[in-house]
């Protein structure tokens, strides 16, 4: 169980980034983990954060799989907060 108090070591904004930055208009959790350093279950756990904060959009395309994409505002705050 991972510490509620624990900091993250990859901002939303990194997060944000790499769903731009992937070729496909949507991307799912495994694919995001590919090219950063946390699991997938981390990753969904951010990726259900920012979808609950507007920066992404999520939809259901199977029993088990779920698909992510930019919002407008996620959009802004990843080209905004670019290093």
């Amino acid at each position: 169980m991972a510490d509620p108090g624990r900091k993250p070591t990859i901002t939303d904004a990194e997060i944000l980034r790499v769903v731009r930055l992937l070729p496909d208009p949507v991307v799912t959790a495994n694919e995001i983990s590919d090219e950063i350093d946390m699991t997938p279950q981390g990753v969904n756990s951010r990726l259900d954060d920012l979808v609950e904060d507007g920066y992404l959009r999520q939809k259901n395309v199977g029993s088990r799989a779920v698909v992510y994409w930019l919002t407008e505002s996620g959009k802004e705050k990843a080209a905004t907060e670019a290093a």
